[in-house]
């Protein structure tokens, strides 16, 4: 699907420069961060002792601010995947290949997107019949909020971050503990799998970008209470991901 890059004049209006403001502030939730981190240290297949890359390089990569990062690593320095050398950076504690992460990355490794699309219209409409069933409404108004902040983002890779938060807020609205650990083994499966095999047009999303409408139906139904709205507009919105990624011409 064709997609228009956004640029900003360097003269913007006072709306676009409090758009741009709002953009800053926006926050990726610590759980979405750290599949982020965790997907891109799976994928880079990092050894024993080595350097990850500096703050500055890894934040815009991952689409997380400083902040952001800095938790997601420090959740990693507890579980000891990660240390840390004052003054010198951030290392691997131990191979990955070592790590909880293990059957994951093996995984990776087999499987191809389209598998990973498959098991994502298994779960993820089911997970949204759950949210409507369930979810508070501070959870609904939290997926608002992050679905609007999407609209901001000004790079593909932030919109991802978010994409995957409000994603991981549906499964934390099915109020099942046992469902959010399956959509995040899943979801860091996802991200390693696709890491850097997207094509992308243009800087950051499009206005049109189907998805932003796409979220909202969801988003929608789930506030309405309505089930099988809820089911049907996931399943609808994967379907729509899936023709873009893997059907376009």
């Amino acid at each position: 699907m064709p997609m228009m890059a956004m640029h900003v004049d360097a003269g913007m209006t006072t709306a676009g420069h409090d758009d741009e403001i709002d953009r800053q502030s926006a926050v990726v939730s610590d759980g979405a961060a750290l599949v982020q981190l965790r997907a891109y240290i799976q994928n880079a297949g990092f050894q024993r002792g080595q350097k990850l890359p500096p703050e500055r390089v890894l934040g815009p990569e991952l689409g997380l601010r400083r902040f952001e990062l800095r938790k997601a690593m420090e959740t990693l320095v507890d579980e000891g995947v990660l240390w840390r050398h004052v003054g010198k950076g951030t290392f691997m504690a131990r191979p990955t290949d070592q790590s909880d992460q293990n059957d994951l990355t093996a995984l990776s490794r087999t499987i191809s997107p389209v598998d990973v699309m498959r098991a994502r219209l298994s779960l993820e409409p089911a997970l949204a019949r759950e949210a409507a069933i369930h979810a508070p409404a501070s959870a609904i108004a939290t997926m608002r909020l992050t679905m609007e902040r999407s609209h901001l983002a000004g790079t593909w890779r932030e919109y991802e971050a978010l994409d995957n938060d409000f994603h991981r807020q549906i499964a934390e609205a099915s109020g099942s503990v046992v469902l959010l650990a399956l959509f995040d083994q899943l979801n860091t499966l996802r991200r390693m799998v696709v890491w850097g095999n997207l094509a992308r047009t243009g800087a950051r999303p499009p206005r049109s970008h189907s998805s932003f409408t796409e979220h909202e139906m969801i988003t929608d139904a789930i506030e309405a209470r309505d089930a099988d709205a809820a089911y049907g507009a996931m399943r609808t919105h994967l379907r729509s991901v899936e023709d873009r990624l893997f059907r376009a011409p």
